[in-house]
């Protein structure tokens, strides 16, 4: 695993030199005095001599006066790597479609890589912490923990406190990353430093400002899981379902460019802080096309319990041309990896039988009509919120909780990008100017 990992490390250190243009080897030419001038900056980036300098009012360049002329002149080494990333965003997705370059996330033959190693492999090693961690910086923290500051958990328990009782989990959330950034004066500092100290506060803090549901003490001050599961139930822990809640959420860190992703990066391209970028993840998770999946398939499954069997319930889904929620996903052809892990590990849950054998029977139902689709991660983590009797809003709150650290190293990539590279050209399709004033 160590190997894996310390070859990740290199490999996305590399990456994020390639970049940023600072490598050691960079350094060296600075060293040697190779330096460019303004216009022979302009030429090699193909712009005009006052978008170089608008590259070093983004951080993206640096100049320096020089001593014998009038003008700036430039790292060379720096000018070439920032023209070299420009060429490969222009080159990138000649079809149209947005690409987005990261080492964070890849998702191929029906498995998927955080960092390069293994997610399914990790998340059942490592706590959420450490995998969180992991995705932030490439290292493994052993024994990694989170502590929620007592002025921002204190004003997000108060801005939740005043909200209505049937708000949602995520309505919770959202309210409670923005009181948390009120009460953070350096929100603002967007260096990896400050971004990494604001995600170690904040994630804990959404979970302290969630109503509990059981009693306080079963949460203690040990890892995320055991914090959170008295905020999704009464029933009382055992070590077994605190490791599948665990699991759960290291396996729902991150999932390359999702809806809500998408959201936090084009937040982060603006360069708003992020608490704003996370909020504006939780904006998109709320769409019932994204976050809501969790919910329909566990109040699918209570249906198929109180029913007796699947094929009625599955019927009548299909009878009202609905999608039968926890089946299918666009990037895998077979089961989805998370899924696979978290029913494996459901197996050995005594309280899961009921839950399980209905999920695997709607699955089963399924599969008779030809479509091809199998049990994705909605099902499995309704399977859980059900067996520990957790209500249908469960899994959503399990899925923002852990998708937090995921906007977090994707806003932290962005971070390092051209600032507002995210603005596509609208396709105008109203009636062409001039037009009689209304």
């Amino acid at each position: 695993m160590n190997d894996h990992a310390d070859h990740a490390d290199q490999t996305d250190h590399a990456e994020e030199a390639d970049q940023s243009g600072r490598t050691d080897g960079a350094a060296e030419q600075r060293g040697s005095g190779r330096r460019l001038s303004t216009r022979q900056a302009a030429e090699l980036l193909g712009v005009k001599p006052a978008t170089v300098y608008a590259y070093v009012s983004r951080g993206q360049l640096t100049s320096r006066r020089d001593p014998v002329g009038r003008g700036s002149s430039f790292d060379a080494a720096e000018v070439e790597a920032l023209a070299r990333r420009s060429r490969r965003e222009a080159a990138a997705a000649p079809s149209g479609e947005l690409s987005v370059r990261t080492a964070l996330t890849l998702i191929e033959s029906d498995r998927y890589y955080f960092r390069g190693v293994d997610a399914v492999e990790l998340a059942s090693r490592y706590a959420y912490e450490e995998v969180a961690e992991w995705l932030w910086t490439g290292k493994l923290v052993r024994g990694a923990r989170f502590t929620a500051p007592p002025e921002p958990l204190a004003a997000a328990r108060r801005a939740v406190a005043a909200l209505p009782e049937h708000s949602g989990p995520v309505d919770r959330l959202r309210v409670a990353v923005a009181a948390a950034a009120v009460a953070d004066p350096l929100r603002f500092d967007l260096s990896e430093g400050a971004v990494l100290a604001s995600a170690r506060c904040l994630i804990p803090t959404l979970v302290g400002a969630l109503p509990e549901v059981g009693p306080a003490q079963w949460g203690g001050d040990g890892r995320l899981a055991r914090r959170l599961w008295p905020r999704l139930t009464a029933r009382e822990p055992d070590p077994d379902a605190l490791a599948l809640l665990d699991l759960s959420l290291s396996l729902l860190t991150d999932h390359d460019l999702a809806a809500s992703t998408l959201a936090v990066r084009v937040a982060a391209s603006a360069r708003a802080h992020p608490y704003a970028a996370v909020s504006a993840g939780l904006g998109v998770l709320e769409g019932p096309l994204h976050g809501a999946a969790g919910r329909l398939a566990h109040r699918m499954l209570v249906e198929v319990l109180e029913r007796g069997g699947a094929a009625p319930v599955v019927a009548e889904y299909l009878r009202a041309g609905r999608r039968v929620p926890g089946l299918g996903h666009r990037l895998y052809q077979g089961e989805d990896p998370r899924a696979a892990a978290l029913f494996g590990r459901l197996e050995g849950l005594p309280q899961a039988g009921p839950a399980l054998a209905a999920a695997r029977e709607v699955a089963a139902v399924m599969a008779r009509q030809g479509g091809g689709l199998h049990a994705n991660v909605d099902l499995a983590l309704a399977v859980l919120t059900l067996s520990c009797g957790m209500s249908a809003e469960a899994g959503e709150t399990v899925f923002a909780v852990a998708r937090t650290a995921g906007w977090i190293a994707h806003a932290l990539e962005e971070y390092q990008e051209r600032p507002l590279r995210m603005r596509p050209s609208g396709h105008y399709t109203g009636p062409r100017p001039p037009q009689p004033m209304p």
